[in-house]
């Protein structure tokens, strides 16, 4: 019997899957928990046209990214705090900082996206990555001064 899976199953495959199962295994455990529908000539078009339309909303979420990531690596982000002797900051600008100043400026980053491997303790000029989808990772320039 082959049925198409609508939730991922232990043993037998991942979302969206064809898989071929003993009848009864089928008909009294996938069917009737809503695991699994039969496959079916409508069914199976069924898929064809959601994965069709999930491969498309994929590539528009990528272009997407690709634009917002070609427009921040032009801008520079400007935060000032307080510093001490030695260009040492009373604290440290984190990804919150971050995010706040690039919202400021019309860019709408969440800030688990901003890539700090420690926070900022100096001032100047640091380059940050945002990842912004799996495959589109942008640089901006952090201009830390004191204000």
């Amino acid at each position: 019997m082959k049925v198409i899976l609508l939730t991922n199953v232990k043993g037998q495959g991942q979302e969206g899957d064809v898989v071929d199962v003993s009848p009864g295994y089928g008909r009294n455990y996938l069917l009737p928990r809503k695991l699994a529908v039969e496959a079916t000539e409508a069914a199976m078009k069924e898929l064809q046209d959601k994965k069709k339309e999930e491969q498309r909303l994929a590539a528009a979420e990528k272009r997407a990214a690709e634009e917002l990531a070609s427009k921040l690596e032009t801008h520079r982000v400007a935060i000032t705090t307080q510093a001490g002797e030695g260009g040492r900051l009373f604290g440290a600008v984190t990804t919150k900082h971050i995010a706040d100043a690039l919202e400021q400026q019309g860019f709408n980053v969440d800030k688990r996206k901003i890539q700090l491997s420690e926070h900022i303790k100096s001032l100047g000029t640091h380059k940050v990555q945002i990842k912004l989808h799996p495959e589109v990772t942008a640089t901006v320039n952090v201009d830390v001064q004191e204000g």
